[in-house]
């Protein structure tokens, strides 16, 4: 039987005279103020939180709020283990959800600072805690903690629950509670991900008094596929669309899933209209195409314009941005395109404003921002070669069915699976690595002793050399045109004359140390060349994650965006049946992928031309990093999704930059992304 965490209190209440609660008030308040006198709060002082929570439940239930409804036990004050190194107590394998899909996944750890408690020794390993909460951590005691919940989730993958301990020093040393919350990924179809994240939000919530932390104060970081799910938990907080899905896996019900502040690099996100975002910015760089081929770019760069125009996304102004057509390309003039122009010209003004000349481009000197464009580099270092005919075009079939021919042996794509559905192989050491480096130029480790074990790694850690596109199953082409950099330069004219080297699109002023440039697409042919097929995140074979992402469970992927299935219908493509049937399906709650895909869109919850507006509890705080150069989406995903918060009603902060050269990872201007995550949690928290 569910706990039904409320008490009656009518006919007690009933028994008393007006002064007799008279006295029951001042008996109450000479204790509290006992207890202050003594140093201890109430959390510290009372044994039966569960008494407390019930008491408040009722309150709640008689003020008309949802009651809390579950059969989970909270935590358990007498498991908690220790770890001496770290001084961190910590428990693992904690459900935090009735009914759960896969047992993998859906536990959570939780690891807290030793002096956020006072701790017996059970003699078995383990120790029976009480929260301590006048000694301080950093900035913080047991009950002002924020509580950070990591979303190590690239290309939308699992991320699987902790087994053994983990140490997550920097963070627990900072003060805070680090929550380690195991999801299902992509396999599962969304919004299987974040519906385990929000149920382990709403366990924390449950568990409050039991546990050090604040569990007002949760915030969320992710990178990549774990950035858009961050920036999900920002957005979606408390949405109805939800509880089905909540419900199905026996999730706490009557508290919030809303988070604080959510911290976000490169999200790959707004995926209702990310394909038409790609080809409006990038389309220009593909070459090798057939006819039927740029037919669909050029209409899905239109399309895209169709969606901006509709939006009313404004400037920081409140000023709506549109886009008009346009003498060269595809609607590249009107408020919008400007509007993304000085964010690109900020960007490289940035650089130059951060950066000591001489600079060193290929070490990865000035925090990694050493190069655009050229072919990704090989694990041995070699380029890839590309015979005359078999340059990626977009490994996508024609109009009419047929697929596009490739000699044995010489198609490289990336490791996206055949057009029969198999994997392609890669002998060992030949296997594509995206050449993303840390930000100090050194490929990123697991940490002293640490092997790869299949499991995504901890933000900020990938395994030893590979990068976030190794291990996300992402489909990506080689990518060859644009600027290379290697070397030193001696000046930052130096810099921008190699940055001019094809053609002059860069306008510098050495007096200001700032610099200007010509166009959208000139900047787009020399730093950010596209690296997937057309149809970049729907991908006309369904072979890519997010079809998986947006099927039904099996593993399987489904088509999902329905700007693409009418530009199919309307060429009479082959295609179109497939769109038109994967787009009618309906999941186990009966939802068709039009309602999931809003489900996984953050712009549906911000935007006033949205249905979603307003349904939603949106985080107060926001972070958002990109690196400018990556081609695994186009700007518009994350300027649309800073300008929507910026002019969104009860967002406080939002702290959006792009970094100037930098690819597909935790990009950041100055410093590094653990340090500078941590000190944005410390800003935010002396905001409340």
């Amino acid at each position: 039987m569910k706990k039904k965490l409320f008490v009656v209190f009518m006919a007690a209440l009933m028994a008393f005279s007006t002064s007799a609660c008279a006295s029951q008030n001042g008996t109450s308040e000479s204790q509290s103020a006992n207890n202050t006198e003594s140093g201890q709060t109430e959390k510290e002082t009372d044994l039966s939180k569960n008494d407390a929570s019930e008491s408040q439940s009722a309150d709640s239930a008689e003020n008309g709020q949802t009651e809390i409804e579950t059969s989970l036990s909270k935590i358990d004050n007498k498991a908690w283990q220790y770890n001496s190194d770290d001084d961190v107590y910590y428990q693992i394998g904690i459900p935090y959800c009735e009914n759960p899909a896969d047992t993998a996944y859906e536990t959570l750890a939780i690891f807290v600072p030793g002096a956020y408690m006072n701790a017996e020794d059970n003699g078995d390993g383990t120790y029976t805690c009480e929260i301590n909460t006048f000694k301080k951590v950093g900035n913080y005691t047991a009950e002002t903690a924020p509580i950070v919940m990591p979303i190590n989730t690239p290309g939308y993958s699992a991320m699987a629950a902790l087994t053994s301990y983990s140490s997550f020093a920097e963070y627990t040393g900072a003060g805070f509670v680090y929550v380690h919350a195991g999801c299902r990924g992509r396999d599962a179809g969304a919004p299987a991900g974040v519906t385990d994240l929000k149920a382990a939000v709403r366990y924390i919530r449950y568990s409050d008094d039991t546990i050090p932390g604040s569990a007002e104060s949760i915030f969320t970081f992710g990178m990549s596929g774990g950035g858009a799910q961050s920036a999900l938990m920002g957005s979606t907080g408390d949405s109805s669309l939800y509880d089905a899905y909540l419900e199905e896996i026996g999730a706490v019900s009557g508290v919030s899933d809303s988070v604080l502040g959510s911290m976000c690099w490169c999200p790959i996100t707004n995926l209702d209209s990310a394909d038409e975002a790609y080809e409006w910015m990038m389309g220009v760089t593909r070459s090798g195409l057939s006819d039927e081929q740029q037919q669909i770019s050029d209409k899905l760069a239109e399309a895209f314009a169709t969606y901006i125009n509709e939006a009313g996304i404004k400037n920081p102004n409140g000023e709506v941005l549109t886009l008009s057509e346009s003498s060269d390309g595809i609607y590249q003039a009107g408020s919008y395109y400007d509007y993304m122009k000085t964010v690109i010209e900020r960007s490289l003004n940035n650089f130059l404003s951060d950066t000591e000349f001489p600079y060193d481009a290929s070490s990865g000197s000035s925090n990694g921002m050493g190069g655009f464009g050229g072919e990704r580099p090989m694990p041995d270092g070699e380029k890839p070669s590309f015979d005359e005919g078999n340059r990626p075009n977009g490994g996508m079939e024609n109009i009419d069915g047929e697929k596009p021919s490739f000699d044995d042996g010489n198609r490289l794509d990336g490791g996206m699976g055949n057009f029969d559905g198999e994997k392609p192989s890669f002998d060992e050491g030949n296997r594509p690595d995206g050449g993303m480096e840390n930000l100090d130029g050194e490929k990123p480790s697991l940490g002293e002793g640490a092997e790869p074990d299949g499991q995504i790694p901890e933000i900020g850690n990938a395994p030893v050399g590979q990068s976030y596109e190794d291990i996300d199953d992402i489909t990506r082409n080689e990518t060859a045109g644009g600027v290379s950099l290697s070397g030193t330069y001696e000046t930052a004219q130096d810099y921008i004359d190699a940055l001019n080297a094809d053609r002059e699109w860069v306008i510098y002023d050495e007096a200001s140390n700032t610099a200007a440039i010509t166009s959208i697409e000139d900047f787009v042919l020399a730093c950010k060349s596209a690296s997937k097929n057309i149809g970049a995140f729907d991908q006309l074979d369904g072979g890519q994650g997010e079809n998986t992402l947006f099927g039904y469970g099996d593993g399987n992927g489904a088509h999902f965006d329905a700007y693409l299935a009418d530009i199919l219908n309307e060429l009479g493509s082959s295609y179109a049946s497939d769109y038109a049937s994967d787009l009618a399906k309906k999941d186990s709650a009966g939802n068709t992928v039009d309602a999931r895909v809003n489900m996984y869109t953050p712009l549906y919850y911000l935007l006033e031309s949205s249905e979603g507006y307003q349904t939603s509890t949106v985080a107060k705080y926001w972070r958002i990093r990109t690196g400018i150069a990556q081609g695994d989406c186009a700007l518009s995903t994350e300027m649309n999704l800073a300008l929507a918060l910026q002019n969104y009603e009860g967002v406080d902060s939002v702290d959006f930059e792009t970094v100037w050269g930098a690819g597909h990872t935790q990009a950041e201007r100055t410093g590094n992304s653990t340090d500078n995550f941590i000190t944005w949690v410390n800003e935010c928290m002396a905001n409340e």
